[in-house]
């Protein structure tokens, strides 16, 4: 994965989160076709860009600090 497709990977996790409808980390591993661990690696890099990107285990989906009550 080079680092334009990571950048459009992060855009698009951002997206979904937003729309709180990413899914469980390994559906959006299978949703990106990659793995589950570059699924976690990516949101580890965009919590270090400053945003607070959470998972909601009642959701089942990655969701915005804001978001995660």
């Amino acid at each position: 994965m080079n680092k334009f497709q990571k950048e459009a990977y992060k855009l698009r996790l951002l997206k979904l989160a937003n729309l709180k409808s990413t899914g469980a980390p390994g559906e959006l591993a299978l949703r990106f076709d990659i793995s589950e661990r570059s699924i976690k690696r990516i949101v580890r890099e965009i919590r270090d860009e400053g945003i607070n990107l959470r998972y909601s285990t009642v959701r089942r989906s990655y969701v915005t600090e804001e978001e995660f009550q």
